[in-house]
């Protein structure tokens, strides 16, 4: 229970820095040697934001073929 508590602190002052927090399944594109990134937090740099969901998102885990 204390690790839970610890985490969803780190999550909301996170929030309070000069990043922020994005929940949910997203991944990056295919690289060329076929790896690729997912997670299901993301921490963001507040000057990507307006960019990230076009480079990392769900629909990538699809053509990936990520079904997990």
């Amino acid at each position: 229970m204390k690790h839970i508590t610890f985490l969803i602190i780190l999550l909301f002052l996170t929030n309070c820095s000069t990043h922020t927090v994005k929940l949910g399944k997203r991944c990056t594109k295919l690289a060329d040697d076929n790896t690729y990134e997912k997670s299901l937090i993301w921490l963001i740099d507040k000057e990507n934001i307006k960019t990230f969901d076009q480079k990392i998102n769900k629909k990538n885990c699809e053509i990936n073929g990520d079904n997990g």
